[in-house]
């Protein structure tokens, strides 16, 4: 019964005394007023405790009680709207819209994400958001339109300069296999379809009349070459085109050999012992959040390791990038603010650590390794960043190996272990005709006094011209402009042409000055016009497996396919806008924080990956990829 009630009670009855009854006023009076004061200082604390009060310029807008934000992070106190121009109000919607929806962080680094800024903000007060209705009916419809209407135009240069169609396979160790097909030429590269291939990926039979298909879907007049690795059954596949289309080559994936190469050479005893050693380094300092904000002191804010496109290509970037910060390293490891810091100091790790930085061996080993890693990585990137290179692989592979040659010029032991794999590579997998052809007619290389190859290249050449010009009627003037070409007559001999050799593209060269020898001239452009490699993506298994999943409807099917149709095309479109830059690409912008550079565990708790930032949580430090997947899994892309 509460207090009130037994007052009444009290009253009714006659034989209470008046004191007794004015005792329990004062009491009740008392109660009254201790509960007024402690909901006065708890508003204070709450007020006192809220991000408004924490700084004056740090304000909230409210929001609508029906988000679902709201009910997460609801307002402690009515507080007016702030100003539409303020910068942190902005900013911290915009942040609420990435946690809400589960975005990665790395969204923010795309052009469209400030453009679309640019746009509401141009617009003013007022701007509603298209619904999902209207994203996934008339905006899918208009944007692919678009993206298709790019396309059609890229084509039209096809029949000058061809095209190369490219089969990017993914394969897992589920018998998964997909094939996502893309057609490259000088001004763009265009992703065609994806395909699931996985119950008939063994078969030549079917996996030949998919790609009877595609070559129709593009026209065999304008296809002159198809890239494919050596997950296919290569021969079998390359057989049947080279039987049924005359005119097309079939040549290796050169990105994938080349990382064949490096992966090679990491097996090599001493420079596997080395990259164990490193990865010991780099574990230490990536697994404690105070050791991690000491290494970047000290370096400056830059990081130790790199994410590479493969695991090859990491171990040689981070061997890279930790032998540019040996001296900081052994500063920091000799320092007072490592020594007296019992938090990593003390811990048994810390001794191996320093060890190994102390080892003149190790870094002597560290040094080795990026001399000889160093020019396959250079070729690397050549040939993946998506420009034509069919005109330059053999001369750059070339270079390579006599890097290998130079450095090892007082080993001959170590010189032949890595020039056998290096060669074992090259004949069995990645050397192509087009490459010969191509390197013979660029004229950097052809003019070039310097090239001792030339004599040896010729054959492929010839070969590789009596395939693109089949009859004698064709061939008819070609050994004249042969001559002309090689001996700089007519339009070659100008000194426009002459200056322009090794400034200008090999293919645009040959537009510009090839008149003097025109059935040539059509043969080099389109030879020169290709690429070498598929492009260097992140490969998202959820995405293309939703869209060949049997459990999904047709018109979900219809709408994630035109999704990831534009999607690619876009990735790719942004991609070659950006490869003047100096982005590398061959490595990713985030550190894979579960690669073997920086994980301890092979099975890591749920949160041991949040321990080793601490305070150092600012979303730089993160494979946003990485966390994605971490915390929200994989969800259905587009809530399809």
């Amino acid at each position: 019964m509460c207090v009130g009630n037994m007052l009444r009670n009290l009253m009714e009855i006659n034989k209470v005394r008046d004191d007794v009854t004015d005792r329990v006023r004062a009491i009740l009076s008392s109660k009254e007023e201790i509960k007024e004061t402690s909901s006065v200082k708890k508003q204070k604390i709450a007020e006192a405790r809220s991000p408004g009060n924490i700084s004056t310029c740090s304000k909230i807008i409210p929001l609508e009680a029906s988000s679902p934000v709201a009910k997460v992070f609801p307002a402690t106190s009515p507080i007016a709207p702030p100003s539409l121009n303020s910068q942190e109000n902005v900013e911290r919607s915009i942040a609420l819209f990435f946690f809400e929806n589960k975005l990665d962080f790395s969204v923010a680094r795309s052009s469209s994400y400030q453009a679309m800024i640019d746009a509401v903000g141009k617009f003013g007060p007022g701007f509603t958001g298209p619904s999902v209705e209207t994203l996934k009916t008339m905006w899918l419809e208009r944007i692919k339109s678009e993206v298709c209407l790019q396309s059609k135009d890229t084509e039209k240069e096809w029949a000058t300069t061809g095209c190369t169609i490219i089969a990017d396979t993914w394969t897992d160790n589920k018998s998964r296999a997909l094939i996502n097909f893309l057609v490259s030429s000088p001004s763009r590269t265009f992703f065609h379809k994806s395909v699931d291939a996985s119950s008939y990926f063994k078969n030549t039979k079917c996996l030949a009349d998919l790609f009877d298909s595609v070559i129709q879907d593009f026209g065999p007049e304008n296809v002159v070459q198809i890239i494919m690795d050596s997950s296919f059954n290569y021969t079998g596949i390359s057989n049947h085109i080279l039987q049924n289309y005359g005119t097309i080559f079939v040549s290796p994936c050169a990105s994938q050999c080349l990382n064949l190469i490096l992966e090679e050479f990491s097996k090599v005893d001493w420079v596997n012992r080395c990259i164990l050693q490193a990865q010991t380094l780099s574990k230490f300092l990536y697994n404690n959040a105070s050791m991690l904000d000491l290494m970047k002191k000290f370096t400056g804010e830059q990081e130790l390791i790199r994410t590479g496109i493969t695991k090859s290509v990491s171990s040689f970037l981070s061997l890279q990038s930790m032998l540019k910060q040996r001296s900081r390293l052994k500063h920091m490891f000799n320092s007072p603010e490592y020594s007296t810091n019992s938090s990593y100091a003390n811990k048994p790790q810390s001794i191996s650590c320093i060890a190994i930085v102390e080892d003149n061996d190790f870094w002597r080993a560290v040094d080795e390794c990026v001399a000889i890693s160093e020019p396959f990585l250079k070729v690397l990137r050549e040939v993946s960043g998506g420009k034509p290179a069919v005109g330059s692989i053999y001369e750059l592979m070339t270079r390579a190996k006599e890097s290998i040659r130079t450095y090892y010029i007082m080993d001959e032991g170590k010189c032949k272990t890595f020039l056998d794999i290096v060669d074992r590579k090259w004949r069995d997998q990645l050397h192509s005709p087009l490459h010969s052809a191509g390197a013979f007619l660029n004229p950097s290389i052809q003019y070039n006094q310097e090239i001792k190859f030339l004599g040896s290249i010729k054959e492929d050449f010839f070969k590789v011209l009596e395939k693109l010009l089949p009859t004698p009627e064709l061939r008819r003037d070609i050994t004249n402009q042969i001559f002309t070409f090689t001996r700089a007559k007519g339009m070659f001999a100008c000194n426009l042409a002459m200056e322009a050799r090794d400034t200008v593209s090999p293919g645009l060269w040959w537009e510009q000055f090839g008149d003097s020898a025109p059935v040539l001239q059509r043969v080099a452009i389109r030879i020169l016009s290709q690429v070498c490699s598929t492009f260097t993506f992140e490969r998202h298994w959820s995405t293309f497996q939703q869209i060949h999943s049997e459990k999904r409807n047709k018109i979900d099917k219809e709408i994630l396919n035109d999704l990831v149709y534009i999607n690619y095309n876009l990735r790719l479109a942004r991609q070659m806008r950006t490869k003047s830059v100096e982005a590398d690409p061959i490595q990713f912008d985030d550190i894979d924080m579960t690669s073997e550079w920086v994980e301890e565990s092979e099975n890591p708790s749920p949160t041991q990956w949040l321990d080793r930032f601490g305070s150092a949580l600012d979303g730089g430090d993160l494979n946003t990829r990485q966390f994605n997947a971490a915390i929200f899994g994989n969800d259905h892309i587009f809530g399809l």
